[in-house]
């Protein structure tokens, strides 16, 4: 070989690797997540200012690299512009924002197991991200702002590895107007007033998925909630105070009855619930914290089977989450079932009654759903909500109240803080079973066609 054709080898070898698609964590968001390092801790130090919707501020990330790294990146919304980034106290040889990603090059090489401490600076107008599931993330409301993270709205709002297998604890400081409150994740450790702004600092230690991490800025009242087994605080604004007191009368036995069944509260920081002053379509679940719309309290209690359900995400898919978007039966399959064992539990109709009422709906909707692997388009399909409740449920028949509750219980210590696979499920199920669960994961899991009940 010529030294010419040697030459012109190494460009071939060098454009084709160019050219090689990046490498996909997570085929349900291909663009989501990123290699090379594990983050540890996030500590943000933020501005948002409500009239102009200005966010600004700092994200100190803690990580450490799991191979060589010359050159990483992190999710980041195009919405926000960068202006400085530092790795280790270093500038690195560059840094850019293309595609939803904040990629940096290194100077030199970190080795694998290195420390790393990156630095961004970066402020701007922040909304939503457009998804196949509507807009997702960081969301004005008429006197304030929200944020709605799943499953990719993080990096709306700060630069992150926003996958849900990557779990981390926070410190978030918020500084806003002061007639507004700012509820985040955690403790709430300090508030300071000063010139007319508030700043609200919150520790959030227990590892925690990006896209759980929130924002709700508004002008709110907070309310303790007695008689509840878990320290239990209510922010709403004030003229929603009298229809909550009704509505979320329930929500310190629903609190008491999930812990007997699940195993004990899984956050040492107590439940949040936030009633924003605007109409939300669906209440959405944050680590700690569930997100209510003025809407949800109506005075009838119309709305008591979506409080249970996002109560119940504490425990399945905040504290155990899948470790990948098509096991998402294991948050919403769970939740829903919470949902009717509330129900059966308070003087409603029992779980089999649920049960059975969806399964005859269900039996007229198309069968092209896999439980196990739905697809990202349908992932928040309300079959996969109903078709897992009932797997659930067929569970409980074939091993048992007490085999069945005993279970639930070793999943959320098992897996606590943690991420798990259906196979882990599955695993675990075989130790609380007589005969083996073959059949029904086979009908219910890894079967379009809806069995019998």
């Amino acid at each position: 070989m010529t030294r010419s054709q040697k030459a012109v080898g190494k460009a071939a070898k060098k454009a084709a690797k160019k050219a090689s698609p990046a490498p996909v964590i997570d085929p349900y968001l291909p663009n989501n997540g990123n290699f090379g390092y594990r983050v540890s801790r996030y500590e943000l130090d933020l501005e948002y200012k409500v009239s102009a919707n200005r966010l600004a501020g700092t994200a100190t990330i803690t990580a450490v690299t799991l191979a060589q790294l010359r050159t990483f990146t992190l999710d980041l919304a195009h919405t926000m512009n960068v202006s400085r980034v530092s790795v280790n106290g270093r500038r690195p040889a560059q840094f850019r924002c293309s595609g939803g990603k904040l990629l940096i090059t290194l100077d030199s090489v970190l080795p694998a197991g290195a420390a790393m401490t990156i630095f961004v600076r970066y402020s701007g107008n922040p909304r939503p991200i457009e998804t196949y599931w509507g807009d997702v993330g960081f969301e004005e409301l008429s006197n304030g702002a929200l944020v709605a993270g799943q499953p990719n709205g993080a990096a709306s709002w700060f630069p992150c590895d926003d996958h849900p297998s990557s779990k981390a604890s926070y410190r978030i400081q918020i500084s806003t107007d002061s007639p507004y409150r700012a509820i985040a994740n955690g403790e709430l450790v300090s508030r300071k007033v000063k010139a007319g702004h508030t700043v609200w600092t919150y520790e959030q230690a227990e590892p925690t998925s990006s896209y759980l991490i929130t924002l709700q800025i508004g002008m709110y009242e907070s309310h303790r909630l007695n008689k509840s087994p878990v320290p239990m605080q209510a922010v709403l604004p004030p003229r929603l105070k009298r229809t909550f007191d009704h509505d979320f009368a329930r929500q310190p036995q629903m609190m008491k009855l999930f812990v007997k069944l699940f195993g004990p509260y899984p956050l040492s920081t107590g439940y949040t619930v936030v009633v924003t002053d605007d109409d939300l379509e669906i209440p959405l679940e944050a680590q700690g914290i569930s997100i209510f719309g003025a809407n949800h309290c109506d005075g009838h209690r119309s709305s008591e089977r979506l409080i249970a359900h996002e109560l119940a995400h504490q425990w399945f898919g905040n504290s155990v989450t899948a470790h990948r978007w098509r096991d998402i039966w294991l948050h919403e399959g769970f939740a829903c079932y919470a949902e009717w064992l509330w129900s059966e539990n308070s003087g409603g109709p029992t779980a089999d009654e649920w049960a059975r009422r969806y399964h005859h709906g269900l039996r007229d909707l198309p069968q092209d759903l896999l439980l196990a692997d739905p697809g990202p388009r349908d992932m928040f399909d309300d079959r996969v909500y109903k078709r897992g409740a009932m797997t659930l449920h067929v569970l409980r028949i074939w091993i048992g109240d007490d085999n069945f509750f005993a279970l639930l219980q070793d999943w959320t210590t098992r897996y606590r803080h943690s991420t798990a696979f259906t196979d882990d499920f599955i695993g675990l199920a075989a130790r609380y079973a007589n005969e083996s669960l073959r059949p029904l994961w086979h009908e219910w899991l890894y079967s379009r066609e809806l069995p019998d009940l």
